[in-house]
């Protein structure tokens, strides 16, 4: 499929597992990518294996000046803009370890990742949306979390700022669907990319168990419907939140204990 032949995307976070799979995928398809990432060598590397059809820039979604610049080159590269896709996160090692609960978790913590995950969100839209409206429309496709939809043991402060998403995103749909601007976003389960095996380690091993289909996603899985939703072919879906976990939040809690249960006492 070339879903998005003359079409440009600008994609956060795309020099790690998920945003890597999402600049493949849409290049793949078509597109010409502005791949942004605070690991701007990365960023540059990606981008490098794809020749004049990718450029690579530093950047800070929480900075909002950097999103400026960046998004600005990304017209001065390509000359328009049609996809937005926020992805980046605040997942360095330090902040999620002091992410705890509302009792114990560091002010700087809270603020410096409500200002990252949502707040950066905010600037990128901000900043993109005169330039998508100025090539006739388009898409944003913002990543969300499960997270931001249940409640964990830790981690407030990540699962309050991606819920912030999820609001968000309703709203950039009703505000800016008049300049044919769709804004949707993802909520992934747990993905298998190289940084969250090295935090997660055997908790995903846990987790799988309770997993309907016994086994977690990879980042393609991602990549495959921020494409879907990037593209013309979604013309009709707005305002949404798709969650995209295997079916791990379709199950009360205690159903694959009780299956295991009912296994162990037949006969």
């Amino acid at each position: 499929m070339n879903r998005f032949d003359g079409k440009v995307a600008f994609v956060t976070g795309g020099a790690g597992g998920i945003g890597k799979a999402v600049v493949e995928r849409l290049i793949d398809e078509g597109a010409r990518v502005a791949v942004t990432d605070i690991f701007g060598d990365a960023a540059k590397d990606v981008a490098s294996a794809y020749g004049d059809r990718a450029a690579g820039f530093a950047l800070d979604i929480g900075d909002e000046n950097a999103v400026k610049t960046a998004i600005d080159g990304t017209i001065a590269a390509f000359g328009r803009l049609d996809v937005l896709v926020n992805n980046a996160a605040l997942t360095d090692m330090a902040t999620m370890m002091g992410d705890t609960n509302a009792v114990t978790i560091p002010n700087d913590v809270w603020e410096r990742t409500l200002h990252v995950n949502a707040t950066g969100y905010l600037y990128c839209c901000r900043h993109a949306i005169p330039h998508i409206a100025a090539a006739g429309g388009g898409a944003i496709v913002n990543l969300a979390s499960g997270s931001g939809m249940l409640g964990d043991s830790a981690r407030i402060a990540y699962g309050t700022s991606k819920a912030a998403v999820i609001s968000m995103t309703r709203y950039m749909a009703t505000q800016h669907g008049g300049q044919k601007i769709r804004c949707n976003a993802i909520a992934p389960g747990p993905i298998v990319t190289p940084h969250s095996r090295k935090v997660a380690g055997k908790e995903f091993d846990i987790i799988a168990r309770h997993m309907p289909m016994g086994e977690l996603g990879e980042p393609a899985d991602i990549a495959a419907l921020v494409a879907f939703l990037g593209s013309a072919e979604s013309r009709y879906i707005n305002g949404q939140v798709i969650v995209i976990d295997g079916g791990m939040s379709a199950h009360h809690a205690h159903v694959m204990d009780m299956m295991d249960y009912a296994a162990g006492h037949q006969g």
